[in-house]
């Protein structure tokens, strides 16, 4: 089984019918991108699986959203775990006010890793999976803040692998980005997903085109066409995802 399986899911916030019927697998150690026009339900879709979207007021489900099995919107679902499985990055990077080797020590000392070498040496692993490593290493103590915005992101992803996620859930994690920088977060993803399942979502149609492996394309609430990157972005089924593909809509 997949470790996100998205079954017959529906999302209202009041009356509005937001997300209608998804029902799609991602696979794994991949990267999934989900594309669409603006307001399509993209975002709303990725904060649905580990449930950020419960911070919105009157929503309501129906249907299943299976991490590793585990209905993430069943009453008895365990929310801590199933948000340690998910490293998030958003729009814009968010570092603690706190060093950069605070920022990345953060999980693993909430989870019981206090102090020593192990945790020297893991805040060196995943600086190093994040692409960030030789560009810190001379300065682990000093505040996050004075990162550029591309090393803050980096910083970010850094700190989500430190709690050791299965999945990697990036909200146009590039958006605020300069190119140099976007181009390390996109390199930084294709070397992850050996070990990660990666799901991303972009407004950018090149990004997705250099990036993704499987694509899910979204419209007005709906996944109107999925499959591999190849399949999708080169040779689409469905009349609208030809019309967003070649720019007719956006």
């Amino acid at each position: 089984m997949p470790h996100v399986k998205v079954n017959k899911f529906n999302l209202y916030f009041g009356n509005d019918h937001i997300l209608k019927d998804i029902d799609v697998s991602i696979p794994d150690k991949q990267i999934t991108v989900i594309i669409g026009p603006s307001g399509c339900g993209k975002t709303t879709l990725l904060k649905s699986f580990n449930r950020l979207i419960d911070l919105q007021d009157n929503v309501k489900t129906d249907g299943r959203i299976l991490i590793d099995g585990e209905d993430v919107f069943s009453r008895n679902a365990d929310l801590c775990s199933i948000r340690k499985k998910m490293g998030l990055l958003l729009q814009k990077p968010y570092p603690l006010p706190m060093s950069i080797y605070d920022n990345v020590a953060y999980g693993p000392r909430i989870h019981g890793l206090k102090k020593g070498g192990d945790l020297d040496g893991l805040v060196e692993h995943y600086l190093k999976e994040a692409s960030l490593w030789d560009e810190v290493k001379g300065r682990l103590h000093a505040p996050a803040g004075n990162l550029s915005l591309g090393q803050q992101q980096r910083l970010c992803l850094a700190r989500g692998l430190a709690v050791e996620p299965e999945i990697i859930l990036a909200d146009e994690p590039t958006s605020a980005l300069d190119p140099l920088s976007t181009a390390r977060i996109e390199k930084t993803f294709i070397k992850l997903k050996k070990s990660y399942t990666i799901i991303a979502v972009t407004h950018i149609l090149r990004q997705a085109k250099r990036i993704a492996d499987y694509v899910i394309f979204m419209y007005y609430g709906r996944v109107i066409e999925h499959g591999p990157a190849s399949k999708v972005l080169e040779n689409p089924e469905k009349d609208v995802t030809k019309e967003y593909v070649n720019g007719v809509i956006s």
